[in-house]
């Protein structure tokens, strides 16, 4: 072998090994994606547990700064805590039936991180679990008000900033219960079908504006204080016990068990990044197959 040929060789095999071990030090410099929601400002109202707080807790995970919201300190402190290891959070207490409590939540978010690019619209709770014509007219408000009224009141405080960007997202936490028949929750049903209605007008009226509106509907999340609370209340009026309450519930998905509040939080990422930007006006299911529209 000449000298020319022994280094021509010598190339060869270093530029082999060079790309062998390219596919573990991509791995192991470079994460595996990067983060969906980076820079981004999010405000999640009911983060203080359950759902909203898996949202905030992923949603810093992908970058995005947090403002929690919710009626209880204790729980927004804890969220609050978790999430501060990682991520730039803060939060403020308030009650979402009220116009002045939804201001003044919007304006210290703003105050903290200047701008709002993503409203979650998650609060609310399910309210009396009785039929139409006992349920209480004051708590058909109430539950109107916390669900439907504070997410176009919220809505409607942040549009005028995102139209002015030329970006944003708009995401409603509906319920199966918008699109399903469910006896003893009317105004819960109610309230969640308003959301999507709710929730085509404004992708309508922003989609040329740069804005993004989408709800989603989750299924039976049974990790959550209020499925708890209303399984223990069904199956008391049934006669059954919780447990034959929720595994005939859940028997009735095609999946056959309930959903998590990752699995919520998952879906809740996809549609507020780019990963979605094609999608608007939509009402996304995640309820292990049980609607199918």
């Amino acid at each position: 072998m000449t000298y020319d040929q022994r280094t021509a060789y010598s190339i060869v095999k270093q530029m082999t090994r060079v790309e062998s071990s390219l596919p573990f030090a991509q791995f192991s410099l470079y994460s595996p994606h990067p983060m969906l929601l980076k820079d981004q400002v999010a405000l999640i109202t009911g983060s203080g547990r359950g759902i909203g707080r898996a949202i905030a807790r992923l949603f810093a995970c992908e970058g995005a700064s947090v403002f929690l919201t919710a009626r209880t300190q204790s729980e927004l402190a804890s969220t609050a805590a978790e999430i501060s290891k990682f991520a730039k959070v803060a939060f403020v207490t308030g009650d979402l039936t009220s116009a002045l409590d939804c201001a003044r939540i919007v304006g210290a978010a703003r105050k903290k991180f200047r701008r709002v690019d993503i409203l979650v619209n998650n609060a609310g709770h399910y309210g009396p679990v009785v039929p139409v014509q006992d349920y209480p007219l004051a708590e058909f408000d109430n539950v109107i008000a916390v669900h439907l009224r504070a997410a176009f009141l919220l809505s409607k405080l942040v549009l005028p900033e995102m139209y002015g960007r030329g970006y944003g997202v708009i995401l409603n936490i509906s319920s199966l219960s918008a699109k399903s028949a469910f006896a003893w929750g009317s105004a819960y049903a109610a309230a969640k079908a308003g959301m999507l209605g709710l929730t085509r007008v404004m992708a309508a009226e922003a989609a040329r504006k740069g804005v993004r509106v989408n709800a989603l509907c989750p299924g039976p999340v049974t990790e959550t204080v209020m499925s708890q609370k209303l399984g223990a209340t069904l199956a008391k009026k049934m006669g059954v016990s919780p447990k034959e309450q929720l595994e005939g519930f859940v028997n009735t998905l095609l999946q056959g068990r309930a959903q998590t509040v990752d699995e919520i939080a998952n879906a809740a990422l996809f549609l507020c990044s780019d990963q979605s930007s094609a999608m608007t006006g939509q009402s996304i299911n995640v309820d292990g197959g049980a609607a199918f529209f």
